[in-house]
C-alpha cells in the first residue's frame, strides 16, 4: 500500500467511526445551507459554491447533489482525492471544477480576478492547517470574493479560551490513545503524527476577533463533546 493510500485509510477510518462526530458536522452543515437557501429572495440566480478543502465529499455529496446550486468548486491540495470526490457526487443538474491547489494561494489567486463573486464558501477540517497570520490573510481575501449576503460554513477543530497550541496537541493526543480503539495502532500512530506536526488551531476568541476584523460577522452554530470540533457561520459584517 502506498503513503497516500496509508494516510487515506487511516482518514477513512476516523470519518467511518465518527470520531470527530463527522455525522453531527454534516447534519449541522446541511440546515445551515438549506436554512440559507431557504431564505433567499425570489429570483435570485442559483448559488456559486467553492468547497476549500473538499475531500472526498463521502458526507457531503448526498447533500450537494439536492442543492438547487448554480455551479460547485472543489479545491484540495491531494489530487489523488479529487477523483473520488467527482465519484461521490456523481451526475447534478449544473457545473463542477475540480481544483488541485493550496486554498489560500487559490483564495489570494481568486480574489484579483473579476469572474464574480461567490454566495457560499465551505470549508472542513482545512483551515487548521496554517498559521495564525495566513488565517487573517484567507478570511481577508475570501471576505473579498463574498457575495452580498452570502454565507461561509467554516467547520474546523480550535482551541479553548487561553489554550496554548502545546497543551491542545497532549490533550487530542491523549484522547486518540485512550478513546480511539477503533483504529489500529498503525491508523493512531498516522493521525497523530499528522495533528504534531501539522495542526495549528486556532484560539477561539482570536479567530473571533480576526474574523471581525476582516469584515466578516462571526456565530458559532455547533460544538462538539470534545471541546475541539466546531462549525462556525460566516457573513459580510
Amino acid at each position: 500500500m502506498d503513503f497516500f493510500a496509508q494516510q487515506w485509510a487511516s482518514y477513512r477510518a476516523v470519518v467511518d467511526h465518527d470520531l470527530m462526530e463527522h455525522q453531527a458536522v454534516a447534519a449541522a452543515t446541511a440546515a445551515a445551507l438549506e436554512s440559507w437557501l431557504a431564505a433567499r429572495e425570489d429570483g435570485a440566480p442559483a448559488a456559486r459554491m467553492v468547497d476549500l478543502g473538499c475531500g472526498d465529499l463521502a458526507l457531503l455529496a448526498p447533500l450537494l447533489r439536492h442543492l438547487p446550486l448554480g455551479s460547485y468548486t472543489g479545491l484540495d491540495l491531494t489530487a489523488q482525492v479529487l477523483p473520488l470526490a467527482q465519484q461521490a457526487l456523481g451526475d447534478v443538474p449544473y457545473p463542477c471544477q475540480w481544483i488541485e491547489g493550496d486554498l489560500l494561494r487559490w483564495a489570494h489567486e481568486a480574489a484579483s480576478h473579476d469572474d464574480g463573486p461567490i454566495d457560499i464558501f465551505h470549508s472542513a477540517f482545512a483551515i487548521h492547517h496554517l498559521s495564525d497570520s495566513a488565517k487573517h490573510t484567507l478570511l481577508e481575501s475570501l471576505r473579498n470574493r463574498i457575495a452580498p449576503g452570502g454565507l461561509f460554513i467554516c467547520v474546523d477543530v480550535f482551541r479553548e479560551a487561553g489554550e496554548s497550541r502545546d497543551a491542545y496537541v497532549q490533550r487530542y493526543l491523549q484522547r486518540i490513545a485512550t478513546s480511539w480503539p477503533q483504529l489500529s495502532p498503525e491508523q493512531r500512530e498516522h493521525v497523530s503524527q499528522h495533528l504534531a506536526a501539522y495542526d495549528n488551531p486556532a484560539e477561539r476568541s482570536w479567530i473571533e476577533a480576526s474574523a471581525e476584523a476582516a469584515g466578516w460577522h462571526w456565530r458559532w452554530a455547533w460544538s462538539g463533546a470534545h471541546r475541539a470540533e466546531a462549525m462556525a457561520l460566516l457573513t459580510p459584517a
